[in-house]
C-alpha cells in the first residue's frame, strides 16, 4: 500500500503549465493550450465503501484554455496497487454531476455502489522505472475513436500525451506532452 500512497501523493494537488508555456512562446508555438491539473483524493465523499478497500479515488479536475477559451474535462479515477506496479481505472461521472461540475468542493457524498466503471476506457497500468512512474493505455471509444494516453510523473513534473483520433486523425490532443509542475 505505500507504493501505492507514495504515488498519488505524486499526483495529488495543483499543478499547471505555465512554465513550460513561457518556453513554447519563446520559441513563437503559440498554440498550445495553458493547462492546469487539480487532483484531489476523494475517498472521503465516497459512502459504503468495503471495509477491506484499499483503493484510492482521485477527482481530477483539468481545464484547457487556448484562444481565450476554457474546455473543462473533470474525472473521477481509481487507483489500485498492483504487486509493484499502479493502476488507474477510470469511472463514469456519476448523476447527477457532468464532466463540467465534477469538482472536488462541489461533491456530496457518493454511494460507492452507484458507481460505475468506464467501459470505454482500457486501465493504464503504471510502471516504476529509474526514478519515473510511467505508463498509459489505448482505448477504443468506439470503432473509429480511438484515445492514446501515456504519461510520467516524477517528483519534478507531470508528462501528459492524450490524444483523440477519429478515424485516424488527430481531434484533440498536442504532439508536445503537457509538462505539468506543481503550484500548490
Amino acid at each position: 500500500m505505500s507504493i501505492l500512497k507514495d504515488f498519488v501523493k505524486l499526483i495529488c494537488g495543483n499543478f499547471d503549465n505555465s512554465e513550460q508555456l513561457k518556453e513554447l512562446n519563446n520559441k513563437n508555438i503559440f498554440d498550445y493550450p495553458y493547462a492546469e491539473h487539480v487532483n484531489n483524493i476523494c475517498n472521503d465523499k465516497i459512502v459504503n465503501l468495503p471495509a477491506d478497500f484499499e483503493g484510492i479515488f482521485i477527482v481530477e479536475e483539468s481545464y484547457y484554455t487556448i484562444n481565450g477559451k476554457t474546455r473543462n474535462l473533470h474525472h473521477l479515477f481509481l487507483f489500485v496497487q498492483e504487486n509493484e506496479d499502479v493502476k488507474l481505472i477510470s469511472y463514469e461521472i456519476p448523476e447527477p454531476y457532468n464532466k463540467s461540475n465534477f469538482i472536488y468542493d462541489n461533491i456530496e457524498k457518493l454511494d460507492y455502489h452507484n458507481l460505475k466503471v468506464s467501459e470505454k476506457f482500457e486501465p493504464a497500468i503504471y510502471k516504476f522505472k529509474n526514478g519515473v512512474w510511467e505508463g498509459g493505455s489505448v482505448s477504443m471509444f468506439s470503432p473509429t475513436t480511438k484515445f492514446k494516453l501515456f504519461e510520467k510523473f516524477s517528483e519534478e513534473k507531470l508528462e501528459v500525451s492524450e490524444i483523440m483520433e477519429s478515424n485516424g486523425k488527430k481531434t484533440f490532443g498536442y504532439d508536445i506532452p503537457i509538462i505539468y509542475k506543481k503550484i500548490v
